[in-house]
Parts: C-alpha cells; structure tokens; sequence
C-alpha cells in the first residue's frame, strides 16, 4: 500500500557564504556539524574587527559570492570580481566579533579588503571562521536540541532559518490590506523555505524530521532593520515589512517571522523533500 505524500514539503533552499551580502539558491545542502556547508563562513569586519552587515552598509547585499572550483569569488556591477582561494596558509587566527560572541578567524588578505572596501566605500577586510573553531551557541536554546554540543559560523546564532512560503503570504496580504507592496521572500534571508502548512505553522514545531534528519525548532527569529533592504538594489525602504510584522507579531523580544533550527546531525537536505512534524510546543 503507497503511503500517502506528506503535504508540508521543502520548496526552496539557500545559503550566504559571506554574513551579509546575496545569497545562493540550490537543489540540495549538505549540513556539517555548523549548519550548510559553507554559510555564513565569511564575514566582513571593521578594522576593530567588528562585524558589518547591511544594517550599516546597505550596499553589501549587492556582492554576490560564488564558488568557482577551489575558490570562492566575489563579484559586484562595476566593480568586477576577485578569487580568494579555499585552501591557503595561513599567517595565524585573529579575534573578531559578532553580537556578544568573540571568534577565531583568518583574515582573507589585502587584495580582498581593498576590493571590499573600495566598493563598501568603508576600511574592512573580510575574515573566514577558522576551522577548529568552536562558536558554541547559547546554552539557553542549545538545550532544547538533543545534540550534545551545538555550534555554528557567523550566522546571526544558530545553524538554520527555516520560513513557509504561507506565513510570508500572510505577511504580503496585510500589507496590501495596509498599502504597501509585498516583500519576496529574500527580505529574511532564510536558509530553509517550506510549503503545504498553515500560515505561521512552524512557529508551533518543536521537532520536526526530514528525509531521516531530525532538526529541533528551538527559537523564533525577532527580525531587524536588514528585512527593509532591497535585496536586489541596495536600497533600505527604513518602514517594511517591519512596521506591518509590528501590527500582529510582536512580542517582548521584537516582532518575529521565521524560527532558528538546530540540526542534530549532518546529513543532506533537498528540495521537494517532505516534512514530518514529529512533536509540538507546548
């Protein structure tokens, strides 16, 4: 007896391999023990070794990262391209912050930051997590997984994001209701997108498994001014979809769409993959 298609199925998958700037679209990912391989690896810092995202330099969502063979390669309009090789020695780790967490890393060299900061108009150098480092996330979250040790790159704090295509629905149709043009789905910058659920469904999982991987749902993500980024022309709107989420989203944390997921073993995602919804929140 064939058993029957599960509804709730993976339509869309991405990753971000510098924090910050546009992102790839694929068929499948393969998850290592900090989340896809490759997401979230690079980041762009200050001279202080800050970290810097869109919510200070708007125009970082237009570099696009590829990989091409044994390098990653980033190109921008105007202002061509250049190859970082994958695999290089190394002059030693240095120190670099993201949020509160401090991290190991290797800055990528001064051809890289000059390229970076001529197009950023800003002094920053782009650094890669060093390999043998440990990000480990908060034990808060990191609890409510299985997973013994839970770890990450330079993502915001956790391994995955995972969207439905049906709550952004319900996002754009409050928006219309209230004026304002719908936003794509890239204005959240999730690495796992889902349909065939209610809208805003997975806010109530806890446990979810896919294709024998089983993901813990363990955090809505409270969302910031980076969704008001056109991520096709740079340019911040400064209002939406942050002013409607704050109409019926909001909680004491901030207004949430989407929820952080913890992997608790490498393993592979693809899309058209179905979703079990194992347990619930309580």
């Amino acid at each position: 007896m064939t058993s029957p298609v599960n509804p709730i199925q993976i339509s869309g998958l991405f990753t971000y391999p510098i924090k910050g700037a546009a992102g790839l679209s694929h068929k499948t990912i393969e998850l290592d023990e900090r989340g896809p391989v490759w997401d979230r690896r690079w980041m762009v810092v200050d001279l202080e070794g800050l970290f810097v995202t869109q919510r200070e330099v708007s125009r970082l969502a237009l570099i696009q990262p590829t990989f091409d063979g044994d390098h990653l390669k980033m190109s921008a309009a105007g202002a061509g391209e250049i190859c970082i090789p994958l695999q290089r020695e190394r002059a030693g780790v240095q120190q670099v912050t993201v949020w509160r967490s401090v991290c190991e890393a290797w800055d990528e060299g001064d051809e890289a930051a000059e390229w970076l900061s001529s197009y950023l108009n800003a002094d920053v150098r782009l650094t890669r997590i060093a390999d043998d480092f440990q990000r480990v996330i908060d034990n808060e979250y990191s609890r409510l997984s299985a997973r013994p040790v839970t770890h990450t790159g330079f993502a915001d704090g956790f391994p995955l994001l995972i969207a439905s295509e049906e709550s952004l629905e319900a996002l754009n149709q409050r928006m219309i209701e209230r004026g304002a043009a719908p936003v794509p789905m890239n204005r959240f910058r999730p690495n796992v997108v889902v349909k065939g659920c209610d809208p805003f469904a997975e806010d109530t999982w806890s446990t979810i498994e896919i294709d024998g991987l089983t993901l813990d749902v363990v955090k809505p993500c409270a969302r910031c001014v980076v969704t008001t980024v056109d991520q096709v022309t740079g340019i911040p709107n400064k209002a939406e979809p942050l002013a409607t989420l704050n109409t019926f989203r909001k909680e004491e944390r901030g207004v949430m769409f989407a929820q952080n997921v913890i992997h608790r073993t490498t393993g592979r995602l693809s899309v058209g993959d179905g979703i079990q919804v194992q347990t619930y929140r309580d």
